[in-house]
């Protein structure tokens, strides 16, 4: 019994790919925040570091949860990321990361947005619509 314990305890987690791709673009995003100036590293990086955080914790949580819940949290891990797109451009107009580094995270997250995009279209066409039940009841 320890023994299958223990196990499961070292085993990884499984990811969705969605959930690998926010991950692995983190780990470009904090390479890449340490070359920012330090008057916008505590600032504008800070934020984009937490709102990447939050938008990846919300697309991990949403691989667990019942489809109520995981339309709700896919919806606010899109949120995150659409504003951490926006404060990335405003990083790279400002200067505080360049045009390379800013395009390789752009199209990164170009392919999460089209990733989370086909998620929430995957639940919203397996799940009627609340209004529609309440209607037929």
């Amino acid at each position: 019994m320890r023994e299958r314990e223990r196990e499961r305890k070292t085993q990884p987690i499984r990811l969705i790919p969605v959930v690998l791709k926010l991950k692995d673009t983190y780990n470009i995003w904090q390479n890449y925040l340490s070359s920012f100036p330090k008057a916008n590293r505590y600032t504008i990086g800070t934020k984009i570091d937490m709102l990447f955080l939050e938008a990846i914790e919300y697309a991990f949580l949403a691989s667990y949860n019942h489809t109520e819940q995981k339309q709700l949290l896919l919806n606010k891990s899109i949120s995150k990321v659409d504003l951490v797109k926006l404060l990335l451009q405003l990083s790279w107009e400002i200067k505080a990361l360049d045009n390379k580094k800013y395009a390789h995270l752009a199209e990164r997250f170009a392919e999460i947005g089209k990733m989370l995009g086909g998620w929430k279209k995957q639940l919203l066409n397996k799940t009627p619509p609340i209004e529609s039940e309440e209607k037929q009841g």
